[in-house]
């Protein structure tokens, strides 16, 4: 690795850099695990997986002890924090394939990127790791507002580089995409790679932050960890002896590799004197599916997929210091849409399109003391699924499955009342057939109809061969 290299020129540099009042569009850095389970972080009570840099987000800032995300699985989930909108909005509404001639399988080229937005405050933006926003060279990152990209854009990969075997060209299948080489920007990135992957992510994340220290900057660290496959290296495996199921234990190991990145991130941002200037949020992308990869949800009910708490409910946590409160938890529910809507605030750029988040800033210093939402929604197209929650109350409903919560006295919603509280259910009803219709139908098929797909598209994988003159 590169780091103690990339170290010792910072500390070199770090006297030269210029310093801007901690208002003056401050740098913005969203770190996302992906398949996280809720009480995989110590600011969430994990005994098993310490997670010391994690941690000292919460401690620097705040936590969100109702911190929610847009949608139960990835890609849906991503489409909604890169654009401060319920993705239903403009049909992101699956899971997207891999098919990278298809123009309309990812982000809408009608949606604004929170780069995009950025990019018009002057901000240099960079995404590491996980897209899956879109394979078509219309929808890439380079296309969608960010300055820099390394990462790959499938849904998910494999950890250890001697795997990554194949071109993009070679891919013939949706899951060869996690055996794809590595993209810097729109190139692959050759056999350049050596490290683990999440190691890598973290190495180029203090690269990025060093070489934009004097100007403002947007990094969306997308962490894959500890999403499947379970791979990790010995480094790692060995701080989870105590661990006697081997899922869990490889779990723990990708968890905490992803900690060893935060820590050292936050150390470098510290030695720069960034951490005034720099906003820091850490969420996963949706809950954790505990039987796929031994993640820990607890005391939520659910997992990975479902509207339960356990699906959509995240490990959730900011730090802007000498700006917001520092140690506290936040009780009222926000979404990640709100980390768009609070960027956009501080870099005192207007969004394209209208947004479902709000800006935190004034909730977390105490100038509103109101709940930023009123109501906070959930749709799954394909199963007719419909959730909502309120200040006191949570709402599921899927046809002939109807569920009613008291969430602040029942989080782990065991007790349904639907039968007992008509009156509550039918006002949690008629909110959820207003925002209906704000709502599209999805925009393309699923990863759950990738065998339709290809029997629609048959030339899916067939690289395009160039007409002669």
């Amino acid at each position: 690795m590169q780091k103690p290299f990339i170290l010792f020129l910072l500390l070199g540099l770090s006297a030269f850099a210029q310093k801007r009042p901690a208002t003056d569009r401050p740098n913005l850095i969203v770190i996302l695990t992906d398949d996280q389970g809720y009480a995989d972080v110590g600011f969430n009570g994990s005994k098993d997986i310490p997670t010391p840099g994690i941690d000292r987000i919460a401690s620097n800032g705040v936590v969100f002890e109702s911190g929610y995300v847009s949608y139960a699985v990835c890609g849906p989930s991503r489409a909604g924090l890169i654009t401060g909108r319920y993705q239903d909005r403009f049909g992101f509404s699956r899971n997207p394939l891999l098919a990278p001639k298809d123009p309309t399988m990812g982000l809408p080229l009608s949606e604004e990127t929170l780069a995009d937005l950025l990019k018009k405050a002057d901000y240099k933006t960079g995404v590491l790791g996980k897209w899956h926003l879109g394979a078509h060279p219309s929808l890439t990152p380079t296309k969608r507002g960010f300055d820099e990209f390394y990462g790959f854009l499938e849904g998910g990969h494999r950890y250890f580089p001697e795997e990554w075997t194949l071109e993009e060209s070679q891919v013939k299948a949706q899951y060869d995409g996690y055996r794809t080489k590595l993209t810097r920007n729109d190139k692959p990135a050759e056999n350049e790679e050596t490290d683990y992957l999440t190691d890598a992510l973290s190495r180029e994340a203090l690269d990025f932050v060093s070489r934009h220290q004097e100007e403002p900057f947007f990094l969306y660290l997308a962490y894959n960890a500890p999403h499947a496959p379970l791979q990790a290296t010995d480094k790692y495996l060995s701080r989870f002896a105590h661990i006697e199921d081997p899922k869990r234990k490889t779990y723990a190991a990708m968890v905490s590799a992803v900690d060893d990145g935060v820590g050292a991130l936050l150390d470098l941002l510290e030695e720069l004197e960034l951490e005034e200037n720099t906003l820091v949020f850490f969420l996963s992308d949706n809950g954790g599916p505990t039987k796929d990869n031994a993640s820990n949800n607890a005391p939520l009910r659910g997992f990975k997929s479902d509207f339960f708490e356990g699906g959509v409910r995240v490990p959730f946590a900011m730090q802007w210091k000498g700006q917001i409160p520092t140690g506290i938890r936040y009780e009222h529910p926000v979404i990640s849409l709100d980390i768009f809507a609070t960027a956009s605030a501080l870099a005192q750029v207007k969004p394209k399109n209208e947004l479902d988040g709000v800006n935190l800033i004034p909730y977390l210093t105490g100038k509103n003391s109101n709940p930023p939402h009123q109501a906070l929604y959930w749709r799954n197209f394909d199963r007719n699924r419909f959730a909502i929650r309120t200040a006191d109350s949570k709402m599921i409903l899927e046809q002939e499955l109807e569920f009613l919560f008291d969430i602040q006295a029942d989080l782990s919603e065991s007790k349904n009342v639907i039968s007992l509280d008509l009156n509550r259910k039918n006002a949690l009803s008629e909110k959820i057939e207003h925002w209906k219709k704000l709502l599209q139908d999805p925009a393309f098929l699923g990863l759950l109809e990738d065998k339709e797909y290809n029997k629609l598209h048959p030339d899916r994988f067939t690289p395009d061969v160039a007409e002669n003159d």
